[in-house]
């Protein structure tokens, strides 16, 4: 189909006045859109001439009991960063626990900030996204908020030129899709960190915790055996738990806040990944486990390559999302999504 065309390329001087061009800059594209309620968003990174149009979309869950519950979920988008043109950021942070919201969001403005202002983040981008994980993390630990049992995952895009560095701590996710002959298939960028990991899983038990299922929490099961199996069949996932306590109980085995967990190995040191862009990856995607939880990377990198305008791609992967939450528990999560078509 004709979105298929559509890959991280260099533009030539051709393209401003080709049809596929002037229906991007249409004036329906150009106008906000029906359901995000937000005009397409384009960037230039001059340095390998690409054009990336993106959306991001969020969407407060559905919980019968607590009708007025905050979204927890957040997203930032920074062009431009240090007044660079080839340099942009991507993040999507997904809040959990009482004050959940607030670790969101402090994470989600403090993060950025500390990464622009690092003068070396182009010399080692690695260590400058280390570094501003870790600041993040003290500073939160250090704020008014209440993390001891509150926190956040985040899974952040950090463009430079043709390569993005993606950091992730906790189990939200980043996807890539590559177009090979006649198929689109979605390449994992990030690994979710969960105790399903046999890596983190040593880990967290490493540093003392116990990784049990609810039902082996409430003694229905074998506390000495893995009763786990495949993670996306799982309806009582493996999580973490303090020695001779019935908290904290995390799904994730990494996140920011959560000083409790912390003691414990659930940490906020990112996973780094680098990937150059090449001509077959089409578009990239990161998003909350709101919308992995039931959509497994291959079916939403498919949703999205229907469609030409990813505000189009965000709010149809967001109502699947929405319908699978409904139908497996009468509620959902909060979902938020990040598309970047090249």
């Amino acid at each position: 189909m004709g979105c298929c065309r559509r890959w991280f390329h260099k533009r030539s001087s051709s393209d401003d006045d080709s049809p596929e061009r002037q229906r991007i800059v249409s004036p329906r594209r150009s106008s906000r859109h029906l359901l995000t309620g937000t005009p397409l968003q384009t960037i230039h990174v001059p340095s390998h001439n690409l054009n990336l149009e993106y959306s991001a979309f969020t969407h407060r869950g559905y919980y019968p009991y607590s009708l007025n519950h905050e979204n927890q979920d957040s997203f930032c988008i920074k062009t431009r960063i240090q007044g660079n043109p080839n340099l942009h950021f991507f993040g999507v942070f997904d809040g959990h626990g009482r004050f959940g919201d607030h670790c969101s969001h402090f994470v989600r403005d403090r993060l950025i900030e500390i990464l622009s202002s690092d003068q070396a983040l182009l010399d080692d981008p690695v260590k400058a996204y280390n570094s501003a994980f870790l600041a993040t993390n003290s500073e939160l630990h250090d704020s008014n908020i209440n993390d001891a049992m509150s926190g956040t995952t985040a899974i952040t895009v950090l463009v430079i030129g043709d390569t993005l560095f993606v950091a992730n701590v906790g189990d939200s996710r980043a996807v890539i899709a590559a177009k090979h002959g006649n198929r689109i298939m979605a390449e994992s960028i990030t690994n979710d960190q969960t105790p399903y990991r046999e890596d983190e899983y040593e880990r967290v038990k490493l540093c003392g915790a116990r990784v049990l299922t609810f039902g082996q929490i409430d003694g229905e099961e074998d506390p000495n055996v893995k009763v786990w199996s495949v993670e996306e069949d799982d309806e009582d996932p493996p999580r973490i738990w303090l020695q001779d306590k019935h908290y904290p109980g995390a799904a994730f085995s990494r996140s920011l806040g959560d000083s409790v967990a912390e003691t414990i190995g659930v940490i906020g040191v990112p996973e780094v990944s680098v990937v150059k862009l090449m001509p077959h990856h089409m578009f990239f995607v990161i998003a909350s486990d709101g919308v992995f939880q039931y959509l497994t990377s291959q079916v939403v990198v498919n949703m999205v390559a229907r469609y030409r305008d990813p505000r189009d791609a965000c709010a149809a992967v967001a109502g699947e999302s929405y319908k699978k939450w409904l139908e497996k528990y009468g509620q959902t999560d909060d979902i938020t999504i990040i598309v970047v078509f090249g």
